[in-house]
């Protein structure tokens, strides 16, 4: 089983151009505030454009396509999905909006990520949504001709469930003792 401790986390990462960047953000992060009581339209507009090209990016990644004025309706709700793609990009769209709407209060255990994972698929009714995976697999890319490369090779089947677990508990021991940010997510 692959281990996890965030309380020894690589002091590499820690360099000095990493440090600015979230110095950076906590700044804006207290302005924020500001920014949302006196301008609430415009944030709002923002979020519906950042959701939607999140949405389209995440599921491009994944090789989920449709058009972008169908991806502008699947996101803000205005069409149900009408093939697989859609279907996909529909359950996304919920996790996103559940994520978005509830992350004071989400706790990161391997019951919540399996929540999510059946939400990610509830419009795919074939699916195996809110399941760990019972078969092994790999992440491989094909050439030009044709040949196999193995990208990444996630933990087997029968590891999984203890790895999430493990996971969880990890990360919420280092939010108790104050290395991570409970909230991050």
């Amino acid at each position: 089983m692959r281990i996890f401790n965030y309380l020894e986390i690589d002091s590499e990462l820690y360099t000095p151009d990493i440090v600015n960047l979230v110095s950076a953000i906590h700044e804006y992060k207290g302005k924020q505030d500001l920014f949302i009581e006196a301008e609430p339209d415009i944030l709002e507009a923002m979020l519906q454009v950042a959701k939607i090209q999140s949405t389209g990016a995440s599921n491009r990644i994944e090789g989920i396509y449709t058009s972008e004025a169908r991806l502008n309706e699947l996101v803000i709700e205005k069409a149900e999905p009408t093939n697989r793609n859609e279907q996909e990009i529909a359950g996304y769209r919920e996790v996103l909006n559940t994520i978005h709407e509830n992350y004071e209060y989400i706790t990161p255990r391997s019951n919540i990520i399996l929540q999510l994972h059946r939400d990610l698929y509830s419009y795919n009714p074939t699916s195996a949504g809110g399941r760990w995976k019972n078969t092994d697999n790999v992440i491989e890319e094909v050439d030009r001709e044709g040949k196999h490369k193995i990208r990444f090779q996630p933990l087997p089947a029968y590891a999984t469930a203890d790895a999430m677990e493990s996971l969880g508990d990890e990360f919420l021991k280092a939010i108790d003792k104050g290395e991570v940010q409970g909230n991050c997510i």
